[in-house]
């Protein structure tokens, strides 16, 4: 997953843009502004582009984190794809994957962490869960770990 130049975003056609990130928190919000750029051009009302920005933002830093382990050595790589009315989305890390799948996981209980009752930490693929028509956990590629989500343009 090395960059194939020393740019972090190549349009690989008119459908599809590759961002290829340094490992390092604070890039995620170059992968931010290229998918809401990309949603606002081919038509996402802006709560929509919000919701996007919110996944791709979590994504990246679930990557970066826990895929990749903060090592700095490492790079994160998002692809982003429009066809069809339904936008989709890849953030792959250089990581082993999850070691549960998370709809075995428990749903954040969101009072108890607003009252401080329990950690902050967590709510990532809740949040993208909640904001994205279609989410996929845990793809593991030959260069990492994947998280792939769908919105749609309509409906």
């Amino acid at each position: 997953m090395k960059p194939k130049n020393s740019k972090f975003v190549r349009m690989l056609d008119e459908n599809t843009i590759e961002v290829s990130l340094p490992n390092k928190l604070g890039y995620e919000r170059i992968a931010m502004s290229c998918s809401a750029s990309f949603a606002k051009i081919v038509g996402f009302l802006p709560e929509r582009v919000e919701d996007l920005k919110t996944a791709v933002s979590e994504a990246c830093l679930n990557a970066m984190e826990h895929g990749n382990l903060n090592h700095p050595d490492k790079r994160v790589l998002i692809t982003m794809d429009y066809n069809d009315h339904i936008f989709r989305v890849s953030v792959m890390d250089q990581g082993e994957g999850m070691g549960e799948t998370p709809e075995i996981l428990e749903e954040p209980d969101i009072d108890k962490k607003i009252e401080n009752l329990q950690t902050p930490r967590g709510l990532g693929m809740f949040l993208i869960k909640q904001l994205v028509d279609q989410v996929e956990y845990n793809k593991i590629t030959d260069e990492g770990h994947m998280v792939r989500m769908v919105l749609k343009l309509t409906g």
